[in-house]
């Protein structure tokens, strides 16, 4: 005879509750009293009922995956040495982890895999999708929509559309690491951007740019980078040629500013007595970098599992309206300015 493990019965008879309860506590569902899920979840350990995710899954037609979408990290070792992909991948597991979701990496930079993405969404191998993108021309966000795929956005789309998304201010960064400089008596300042087809970019360099013209500074010489450390070496380099009474830089992300504090140091200059350097993000290089770097803060981890959360709260109601969530910036001062 074929022993039948603990029911959902057997739980609710030992917490106290109802069969519906049990059910709304195991699959996730978020108006229950905290109170009663820690009953349900302790009836469920010491029961050791374990949910039969097969035969849910074909009545809520979720399949418990929902896929991490990466679309620039310039192919896919990049994904794992780029300290914000990362910080993106943690800030997701972390959230998912709790709720019994799995994430599915998937990577999205040629047609041929962005097509692939929409193709696996679209046959329903996962319930939704999280992407996270560096192109200001992406089609992936339109193609997802047109598939009726459940989509979340890291960072607002290049064009308008009725997709949630979460970002950061940038703008107001920008004007964080102007305001930094400029208190700190600059007269020169300098600025290595991102690219700028990549809408953060431009806006922190927009919120810089107008944070200077606002106190008088209506120009200020910009040598665009990549994101990485060997752009800001270059970057730097070509600032010092250009304009070598330079005394504040604002490099749009950590790397490049770890990069252009490296080229001031092999030039013989004091980081900060000669030349204040701004990085952006608070990542792992801000720390590496010696001095360790003044720069602007953006909750990459927070943002990301705020990300998720969305995406989760549009499954369990799928009626509800795309939504837009701002993080703020914050200055973290080091070292280095």
């Amino acid at each position: 005879m074929t022993k039948v493990g603990p029911t959902l019965e057997d739980v609710a008879k030992l917490a106290g509750v109802s069969r519906a309860t049990v059910s709304r506590v195991v699959n996730g569902t978020r108006n229950v009293d905290p109170n009663l899920q820690e009953t349900v979840r302790n009836a469920i350990e010491q029961t050791g009922y374990t949910p039969n995710h097969a035969a849910r899954s074909l009545v809520t037609r979720r399949t418990g995956t929902v896929a991490l979408v990466i679309s620039g990290a310039g192919g896919g070792s990049d994904v794992f040495v780029d300290p914000f992909f990362g910080r993106v991948t943690a800030g997701v597991v972390d959230f998912l982890r709790t709720r019994g979701v799995h994430p599915v990496l998937m990577l999205a930079d040629t047609d041929r895999t962005r097509a692939d993405v929409v193709e696996f969404l679209r046959q329903g191998s996962a319930d939704g999708a999280l992407l996270v993108t560096t192109h200001a021309a992406e089609s992936l966000p339109e193609r997802l929509l047109a598939a009726g795929v459940p989509t979340v956005l890291y960072a607002r789309p290049g064009r308008p559309l009725p997709v949630s998304y979460v970002d950061l201010d940038h703008q107001a960064g920008g004007r964080l690491a102007a305001a930094r400089l400029m208190e700190l008596g600059c007269t020169t300042v300098g600025a290595i951007s991102g690219p700028l087809d990549v809408l953060a970019s431009q806006d922190r360099l927009t919120g810089f740019r107008e944070a200077m013209a606002r106190n008088g500074f209506p120009y200020v010489p910009v040598v665009e980078g990549g994101f990485t450390a060997a752009s800001g070496h270059a970057a730097m380099g070509r600032l010092l040629v250009e304009h070598p009474e330079v005394d504040g830089v604002f490099a749009a992300n950590d790397l490049m500013a770890q990069g252009a504090v490296d080229v001031l140091l092999e030039h013989g200059l004091r980081v900060p007595r000669d030349v204040a350097v701004v990085g952006f993000d608070d990542s792992a290089p801000a720390l590496a970098c010696r001095p360790q770097l003044t720069t602007v803060r953006q909750p990459v981890e927070a943002m990301a599992a705020k990300m998720a959360e969305v995406l989760i709260t549009s499954l369990e109601d799928p009626e509800q309206r795309p939504t837009s969530v701002i993080f703020e910036p914050e200055l973290v001062i080091r070292a280095s300015a």
